[in-house]
């Protein structure tokens, strides 16, 4: 994933504003969770709109536990922001104890699954099929078991990984997320209190100004809006702002 953006504008220093603010770090497949010591199975598919829109993912933190002849399956569930989260939600969830950690998570078009010495394709990919099944999206699972002696077969390790997965996420509590825009414009700080009035309006996050802008009277103000207001927001300030005002957006 490129950290860099591609702006129509020539107004490169509040490209770069934006840039610098928004900067995320990326993680290689390869590498991520690359310490297990045990099988990984690692998928991925490309990300074209995964930072764009709304999204539903879990509310909170979800444990649901089943014994499978005589194993003891644990599965547990919860939100992570981003790739580089999922890291940190393993580390916290998994039991060195356990058997077998098995997991899988869902960031946008992005997904990740491990079988965690299972036989392949028996744990990691039951778990994901249940999270994409579920409809929610930045989510991890991991699936704890504790072997109680008695094998399942490859059949039988899909139906209990997978459904454990499916019975932890099923009435779990959940919540809508919007995703935000990045945005900027150029304003005369004669309009600098109409523009806030309409930013507060409509609910603009992490406003920030920036009088070095090399223009005399003109003052840089950067923002991030609800996806699904950007179009209105943009009409109310050139309503009651100026109608030649530009928007520089991500």
């Amino acid at each position: 994933m490129s950290a860099s953006w591609l702006f129509s504008t020539p107004c490169s220093k509040l490209n770069h504003h934006l840039r610098r603010r928004n900067h995320r770090l990326s993680f290689s497949p390869a590498f991520l969770f690359s310490g297990t010591g045990k099988q990984m199975v690692t998928t991925s598919s490309a990300s074209s709109s995964s930072n764009r829109g709304a999204f539903t993912t879990l509310k909170e933190r979800v444990t649901f536990e089943k014994e499978i002849k005589k194993s003891k399956f644990i599965a547990i569930a919860g939100h992570i922001p981003d790739e580089g989260a999922a890291q940190s939600f393993l580390s916290e969830v998994r039991d060195p104890r356990a058997t077998h950690n098995c997991w899988a998570y869902k960031v946008g078009e992005q997904y990740r699954t491990n079988d965690d010495g299972e036989p392949s394709g028996t744990a990691g990919k039951p778990i994901h099929s249940a999270i994409a099944s579920s409809g929610l999206d930045r989510i991890m699972v991991v699936v704890i078991r504790h072997f109680g002696g008695i094998k399942l077969g490859t059949g039988g390790l899909v139906r209990a990984y997978g459904g454990v997965a499916a019975e932890c996420l099923r009435n779990a509590p959940t919540c809508l997320i919007k995703s935000k825009v990045p945005m900027g414009l150029e304003v005369p700080f004669e309009l600098l209190g109409v523009l806030y009035h309409q930013l507060q309006s409509f609910q603009a996050e992490d406003i920030k100004q920036d009088y070095d802008t090399g223009k005399d009277g003109v003052t840089m103000v950067t923002f991030k809006a609800d996806f699904d207001r950007v179009q209105g927001l943009e009409e109310a300030i050139k309503a009651n702002c100026s109608r030649d005002i530009v928007f520089y957006k991500r």
